[in-house]
């Protein structure tokens, strides 16, 4: 993409930068057409100001495959500072270079095939409580019981609480949370004043975890047992303060992202009975039930394309922001040093010159005789790409199917009339009113 020519001499792209200050940040937060407007007036490759930052939105994946192969030569990893501080300073997605390399080899340990497997009891027991539960109440606001749902096993697999949504662990992450994507104003009265208090109480609540585990002369077999017990390639042991940015982390990772990824396949499958009978078909002719491994969830194809679907049509995540290293040319455009590039995930997913009628939900796009996501570099990536895709991918999907293949298989739900189905989308979208629905045992 960098041509003889010095990048100098070329144009930034065209847009606008909006409020002094604070941008375009606001509408960025607020409006979900936001990317889309932008792309229509002005293409691929636009500026504007977010979080304080002058920054260029660079969409499609000729954007994704260059800002990915250029990791650490033209870009690096760059987040709001709101989302920064919060995170901590040993948080895995905030490590640059080399710390982020080995700490990622190192974190691995926890999402393994065989760390993988050994978490599915958990999550299989976790998912027949709430379905049960589900099935008592028969009418029910989904959303915020689809939280508790993920946020239970992510605390018992990652810190050993089962009931981490009833507990002091749950009221304050969710403070935590709600300030990760907002304006870094710290007040005690402003959501990010909030939340970096909700951080401080969190670390406490973590750490008084961990020094009990320490304490054990059995660490457990749950992730903090994994990570207590790994060492870099040096021998060393994660410190007391990584550890607490690290679990915090994970918390984060397995719950916020996971609870939008569920509650779409929870919204779109009511909206395409079609598709719920074929799923279901599937797991009537394979006839797998519980207990699930690795090697029998992999037979369920049909159900896999469903979830690929799923998080191409709302990707729980809709970019990812980079840092300029060192200013570049692309499409044309100079992209200065200094500068933000956001990669977007949700317009690549609907790029109508890889997806065929980008608009409908429609899972055959992934079956082998299709497979639309193969056709170029980067097209779908709900998890990121590159050095920096989501570690905890793997974890994801495996809750997804165990989640998807019990619902499916038991019971049937509908969409109660008269509830805004609209999705906000910060942190991660979610339906307007949080899904209301009739549960049933089939």
């Amino acid at each position: 993409m960098l041509t003889e020519k010095s990048p100098s001499n070329y144009p930034l792209p065209p847009g606008s930068f909006g409020l002094p200050l604070i941008g375009e940040t606001l509408s960025f937060l607020t409006d979900r057409q936001f990317q889309k407007k932008r792309l229509n007036k002005y293409g691929n490759t636009f500026k504007t100001n977010l979080f304080g930052n002058s920054t260029v939105v660079m969409i499609g994946s000729e954007a994704n495959t260059f800002l990915f192969k250029n990791e650490n030569k033209y870009v690096r990893a760059a987040w709001p500072k709101s989302t920064r501080e919060l995170l901590g300073p040993g948080s895995l997605s905030v490590q640059q270079g080399n710390i982020h390399t080995e700490r990622r080899k190192l974190l691995y340990q926890a999402f393994q095939p065989r760390a993988l497997e050994s978490y599915i009891p958990t999550m299989t027991n976790i998912t027949n409580k709430y379905l049960t539960k589900w099935e008592k109440e028969h009418t029910l606001t989904w959303y915020p019981e689809l939280r508790n749902y993920t946020f239970d096993i992510a605390s018992s697999l990652f810190v050993g609480d089962e009931k981490g949504s009833e507990t002091t662990l749950g009221t304050l992450f969710e403070s935590w949370v709600s300030g990760l994507f907002s304006l870094p104003i710290n007040l005690p009265w402003t959501t990010f004043g909030k939340a970096k208090k909700a951080r401080e109480n969190l670390l406490k609540y973590i750490e008084k975890i961990i020094v009990e585990r320490q304490k054990s002369t059995d660490f457990g077999e749950d992730t903090l047992g994994l990570l207590l017990q790994a060492k870099d390639e040096e021998g060393n042991s994660l410190s007391l303060a990584e550890l607490k940015d690290q679990i915090l982390t994970l918390l984060f990772a397995g719950h916020e992202t996971l609870t939008s990824g569920i509650t779409s396949f929870c919204l779109l499958t009511s909206q395409h009975p079609e598709v719920k009978e074929k799923m279901r078909q599937e797991q009537e002719k394979l006839g797998i039930s519980n207990p699930f491994t690795l090697e029998n969830l992999k037979q369920m194809t049909y159900l896999d394309q469903v979830l690929k679907e799923v998080l191409r049509f709302i990707p729980p995540v809709t970019g990812g922001f980079r840092e300029v290293i060192e200013t570049f040319e692309f499409n044309g455009y100079l992209i200065p040093q200094g500068w933000t590039v956001q990669y977007n995930i949700k317009q690549s997913h609907y790029d109508a010159a890889i997806y065929q009628n980008p608009e409908q939900f429609d899972p055959d796009r992934f079956s082998p005789e299709r497979e639309e996501d193969k056709q170029k570099s980067f097209s779908y990536l709900p998890f990121g790409g590159g050095l920096r895709e989501c570690i905890g991918k793997e974890f994801a999907r495996l809750e997804m199917k165990i989640f998807a293949a019990m619902l499916v298989g038991n019971y049937d739900w509908e969409l109660l009339p008269d509830q805004n189905l609209e999705m906000k989308v910060i942190p991660t979208p979610i339906p307007q009113d949080g899904l209301k629905v009739k549960f049933l045992r089939r």
